[in-house]
């Protein structure tokens, strides 16, 4: 996660992969979604909001790499909602946007796909933590770069083409390989027959 300020003063973040940030403060926060997803939430009547951005669902069973635990909407959800109301928004309150979710791993594309493997999962907790979802756009075969504004809840989307596309599949093809060869867990049982 990274931060300026812009000439109107509202500052601006920009998420990548495993990132999670809320505020009370006017904020753009920014980020670039292939596959993965972002949620946006917003207490609409303190007007604190906040963004992250997950790779994939869960983690293998085992456990976890602390270092690298929000890169998975299981614990990034838990994350963004803890994180707005330390920044004062109230849980019962809370709207929620989502995007991303797009094929764009160069995989044969099935209903396993990571990318709907992130939309159903991120469509089932929202509708099973009851938070209601008032703007989505996920799915396509396009990235999607947001611009999240935290004052007024509005999330402006520009979808990738081409080169961008390219990029963020190298992007997210790197991600992924990177989580295939991470070490073995410490405590990891495997049961076989003999």
């Amino acid at each position: 996660m990274s931060g300026e300020r812009t000439g109107g003063g509202k500052a601006e973040v920009t998420l990548h992969v495993g990132g999670v940030y809320a505020t009370r403060e006017p904020t753009i926060i920014r980020t670039l979604l292939g596959s993965c997803v972002a949620v946006c939430l917003i207490d609409p009547s303190t007007r604190v909001a906040g963004m992250n951005h997950f790779m994939l669902p869960a983690p293998a069973p085992g456990p976890e790499d602390a270092s690298e635990y929000t890169r998975f909407g299981i614990y990034a959800m838990d994350c963004l909602i803890g994180a707005l109301q330390r920044a004062g928004g109230d849980r019962r309150r809370v709207k929620a946007k989502v995007f991303g979710g797009a094929h764009v791993l160069e995989i044969a594309q099935n209903g396993d796909s990571v990318a709907q493997r992130n939309i159903t999962f991120v469509d089932e907790f929202l509708r099973c933590e009851d938070i209601p979802v008032v703007g989505r756009d996920l799915g396509g075969e396009l990235g999607r770069q947001l611009y999240f504004h935290t004052d007024t809840g509005k999330v402006y989307v520009r979808r990738l083409r081409d080169w961008a596309r390219r990029q963020l599949r190298t992007e997210e093809q790197a991600h992924l390989r990177a989580l295939a060869q991470a070490p073995p867990r410490v405590g990891e049982v495997l049961l076989f027959e003999p």
